[in-house]
C-alpha cells in the first residue's frame, strides 16, 4: 500500500539531497543579467522538460523519463519517493485605471522596480513511499494531476496605493509515476529498480501553436529523488566489479541516477536530467543560489553588482529570484567574495584525511644537478626554462608549437562536453603549457571564431592534450 507521507528519518535524508536537487530544478532558471529582456531569457527551461504526448513529433523534445539502478534492499525495506517538477505560470502586467478598471500594459514602472511579463515556475512535488516487495510484477502506478488556473496580486506604490495587479495563469498537467523491481540472477540479493514519469497531457496543439503553448503543460526541470530506509543503492558509474555488466544493462533515458548525499552513503539517489557524479555537493563557498552555471560563483557576482540602477530594477521586477540575487550581491561583504577566489578543492580532499602536505617538487638546474629555488612551486617565475610562446611537444613525430595548425579531435572523458562540438575544427595554437604534475596543455584559438581576436587580447584560450589533436602539414 503506498502513502504520501514520510517518516521523520526519511525526510530527513531527502532533505539532504534536495540541497542539490535545488540546484538542478532551478537551474538555468533566470541567467544573468537576470532580466526578461535579455536575449538569453527568451529561451526558457532547457533542461528536464517533458512535454505533452502531442508535442513529441514537433519538436525534439520527450514526454517521459526512464531511470534504472541497482539496490540491495533489505528484508522489509521501505522506498521513499519524490518526482519534483516547476508548473509553467504566465504572468501578465496590468495597470489600474482611473475608474478602477484593469488594462494590460508591457511594463509597470514603480520606484524600487520595473515589472513586465514573465513565465514563473512553481514547485510542484509527487511523493509516495511503498515497500519494496510491493514493487515485484506489475510493480505501483501512480496518477498525478495539476489543474489549471488563475491568480491575481495586487501591485502597490511605496505608499501602499494600489497602482496595478499582477495575473497569473496557469494550464493543467498531467502526469503518471510508474514503479517496478526485478530480482536479478546470481547470489546477491539485488534488484534492478524501475523510475518512470511521464507526461500524459491530452493536450492536442492548434495550428501555429509554438513552444511556449507546449511549455505551459509540461512537466519543467523534471527529477526524481529516492531514498531506502533499509539497505542501499549501487553506483551507476563505479559499480562493484560483479554488478558492472548489469550496471551496464541498467537503460537510463533523459535523465542520470547518482548516488547522493554524504560520499559514504548509499541510501540516496538523485535521477537528474543533468549529468553529475556520484555524491555531489553545492560549493560551501557559495553564498546563495544564482541559477547560472556557465559562469563561476566569483565573476557572476561582480557582474551583477556592475550592473546599472535601472538594469537592477528591471532584473527586480522579473522574478523573485532574480530580486534575490540583485540584493545579494549589492549586500555581499568584501570577506565572502574574497572566498569565492581560488578555491582549492584538491587540497581540502587531501587534507580533509590528515595526509600531510606534499613536499615542494625538487627542480633541475642547466647542468641537470638538483636546485630548489628561491621562489615556491607555484610560481611561475620557479623555473625560468618554463616559456609557453616558445615551448613545444611531439604529436606523432611532429613538433607542435606557438603558431602550428591543429585540427581538434576532444575525447570522451571528464571533461567539458561542449569541447565536441569542436571535433574537426581547425586551430591556432597559441601556448604549449606544462603543469607541475608533468601534464601538457595546449592552447588553442578556433580559426574561425569570430571572437578569435577578443579571446587572445584576454589569454581565453581552450586547452586541448596532445592525443586530442592532429597535426596539419605545413
Amino acid at each position: 500500500m503506498t502513502t504520501t507521507t514520510f517518516t521523520a528519518s526519511a525526510e530527513a535524508r531527502l532533505a539532504v539531497a534536495r540541497h542539490v536537487a535545488d540546484a538542478v530544478l532551478f537551474e538555468g532558471y533566470v541567467l544573468y543579467p537576470y532580466r526578461a529582456s535579455a536575449a538569453k531569457n527568451r529561451l526558457r527551461w532547457q533542461f528536464g522538460v517533458l512535454v505533452p504526448p502531442s508535442w513529441t513529433a514537433t519538436a525534439a523534445e520527450h514526454d517521459f523519463q526512464h531511470t534504472e539502478l541497482l539496490m540491495e534492499p533489505r528484508r522489509g525495506a521501505v522506498l521513499s519517493v519524490e518526482v519534483r517538477f516547476l508548473h509553467a505560470r504566465r504572468r501578465t502586467v496590468q495597470r489600474m485605471l482611473p475608474d478602477g478598471t484593469y488594462e494590460t500594459v508591457g511594463e509597470l514602472r514603480l520606484a524600487d522596480r520595473v515589472i513586465v511579463p514573465w513565465d514563473e515556475g512553481r514547485e510542484e512535488r509527487v511523493r509516495l513511499t511503498v515497500p519494496v516487495e510491493e514493487l515485484s510484477g506489475s510493480g505501483t502506478v501512480v496518477p498525478f494531476d495539476r489543474p489549471a488556473g488563475e491568480e491575481t496580486e495586487p501591485v502597490t506604490d511605496a505608499d501602499g496605493t494600489v497602482v496595478g495587479r499582477l495575473v497569473r495563469r496557469h494550464e493543467a498537467v498531467e502526469g503518471v509515476l510508474r514503479l517496478t523491481a526485478s530480482p536479478l540472477d546470481g547470489p546477491y540479493a539485488t534488484q534492478r529498480l524501475g523510475v518512470v514519469v511521464e507526461n500524459t497531457g491530452e493536450w492536442l496543439p492548434e495550428e501555429g501553436a509554438d513552444r511556449d503553448a507546449a511549455l505551459s503543460r509540461s512537466l519543467v526541470a523534471t527529477h526524481t529523488l529516492l531514498h531506502l530506509d533499509a539497505g542501499g543503492f549501487l553506483s551507476l558509474t563505479d559499480p562493484p566489479e560483479w554488478a558492472r555488466g548489469a550496471a551496464a544493462a541498467c537503460r537510463n533515458l533523459h535523465t542520470w541516477p547518482v548516488l547522493a548525499g554524504e560520499p559514504d552513503s548509499r541510501d540516496l539517489v538523485l535521477s537528474s536530467p543533468i549529468i553529475l557524479e556520484d555524491h555531489p555537493a553545492i560549493a560551501p563557498e557559495s553564498p546563495g543560489a544564482l541559477y547560472d552555471a556557465t559562469e563561476i560563483d566569483e565573476i557572476l557576482a561582480l557582474r551583477t553588482a556592475a550592473l546599472t540602477d535601472e538594469e537592477k530594477r528591471e532584473a527586480r521586477g522579473t522574478d523573485e529570484r532574480a530580486a534575490a540575487v540583485i540584493d545579494l550581491t549589492d549586500s555581499m561583504p568584501a570577506e565572502v567574495l574574497e572566498r569565492l577566489h581560488g578555491a582549492v578543492r584538491g587540497l581540502r580532499e587531501v587534507t580533509a584525511f590528515g595526509a600531510a602536505a606534499p613536499a615542494p617538487p625538487v627542480f633541475r638546474d642547466a647542468e641537470g644537478g638538483l636546485a630548489r629555488p628561491d621562489t615556491p612551486w607555484w610560481d611561475p617565475g620557479a623555473d625560468a626554462s618554463v616559456d609557453p610562446a616558445h615551448d613545444h611537444v611531439l604529436v606523432d613525430g611532429r613538433e607542435v608549437r606557438a603558431g602550428s595548425r591543429v585540427v581538434l579531435r576532444p575525447r570522451l572523458r571528464h571533461t567539458d562536453a561542449q569541447d565536441l562540438f569542436l571535433a574537426g575544427r581547425r586551430a591556432l595554437v597559441e601556448a604549449v603549457l606544462h603543469d607541475v604534475d608533468g601534464g601538457v596543455h595546449i592552447a588553442v584559438v578556433v580559426e574561425d571564431d569570430p571572437g578569435a581576436d577578443i579571446r587572445r587580447e584576454q589569454g581565453r584560450y581552450l586547452y586541448f592534450q596532445p592525443d586530442e589533436i592532429d597535426v596539419e602539414a605545413p
